[in-house]
């Protein structure tokens, strides 16, 4: 990234300000990347964990697979799922609240003794897999965030400030040399009217 400058005073000072604003901010949006990277750890962990004990708990009741086809599918389904935001280094993020199912009632005489059962079951992995699937949706929040930290970071670090300070130094060079230069202006000017007053007051003899 090029920055734009002036060889002038007043340039220097905005990339002074820009120089030392972006200094002042690096080491905050860094321990941001390093909170936003914890908490995406947190939330892959926990997701993976959910859905391991989904994955276990439908594993356990596999020899059950031939009776679910006796299983009445309208007896139970999700009717809602309450979530609410919480803010995360700066992130808003889905937290599960209630799981809402709509159960039928069933004569658990002529159903088969099984049901009441099954329906735990279908209430347990239901929630387990809603689990699943919200830190899963937190762990690509916060991971977003922290992607774009991180371009912040390297912006920051990599570009803009070595770009501001490079600016600086060509500025403060440029000013130096236009400085020097205008001494030794001055001294030859000053050299040549001495030698001029010199000539002339020889000249004057």
């Amino acid at each position: 990234m090029a920055i734009k400058f002036q060889y002038n005073k007043t340039s220097l000072g905005e990339l002074g300000k820009q120089l030392k604003m972006r200094q002042k901010a690096l080491p905050t949006i860094k321990s941001k990347e390093s909170a936003l990277r914890l908490e995406v750890k947190r939330a892959k962990d926990s997701a993976n964990d959910y859905r391991s004990k989904y994955d276990a708990l439908v594993a356990q009741y596999d020899y059950m697979v031939s009776l679910w086809g006796e299983f009445d599918c309208t007896l139970l389904k999700i009717s809602d799922v309450e979530l609410s935001t919480q803010k995360i280094a700066g992130v808003r993020i889905p937290i599960l609240g209630d799981v809402i199912f709509d159960q039928k009632q069933f004569d658990i005489f002529s159903s088969p003794a099984w049901y009441s059962d099954g329906v735990a079951l279908l209430k347990q992995i239901a929630v387990l897999g809603i689990q699943a699937a919200v830190f899963t949706r937190q762990m690509e929040l916060l991971d977003y965030a922290r992607r774009k930290t991180t371009q912040k970071v390297n912006l920051y670090e990599k570009v803009q400030i070595p770009g501001y300070e490079d600016a600086i130094r060509k500025i403060k060079r440029f000013m130096e040399d236009e400085e020097n230069l205008s001494k030794s202006a001055q001294k030859i000017v000053k050299t040549r009217q001495q030698q001029q007053t010199t000539a002339e007051e020889g000249s004057a003899v």
